[in-house]
């Protein structure tokens, strides 16, 4: 079990930028990966991004570039720059056990108006 808290959220404008934080109630590195998803009202959640255990990323096509994912021992991070309305969404860590099971935290709500 690990319980997983985002925070960093919050209003900005277009082309600020935020750095969202998801800590985590032991060490991550046991874990098979990690990601941060997103979900715009009215819309799923879908991913904005992964790192595997061994370091190799992926991003959402509409956010490379733009957002980093990174971690150290027991925080997921999501730099995001030059951030645009359509990156409005509550966001969400989840990590994923070896077994496969999947822990998610509470979300984050990230909104980018002028």
């Amino acid at each position: 079990q690990v319980l997983l808290v985002e925070s960093g959220g919050g209003l900005v404008r277009p082309g600020g930028s935020l750095r969202l934080s998801c800590a985590a109630s032991r060490s991550i590195f046991s874990f098979n990966s990690m990601a941060w998803y997103r979900q715009a009202p009215g819309e799923q959640r879908g991913l904005v991004a992964n790192m595997s255990i061994g370091g190799r990323k992926n991003y959402l096509d509409s956010v490379k570039g733009r957002f980093i994912i990174s971690r150290d021992a027991k925080t997921v991070y999501l730099q995001m720059n030059s951030l645009k309305p359509e990156d409005t969404a509550v966001y969400y860590c989840t990590v994923r056990e070896l077994s496969g099971v999947d822990y998610w935290g509470q979300g984050t709500q990230v909104t980018v108006s002028s």
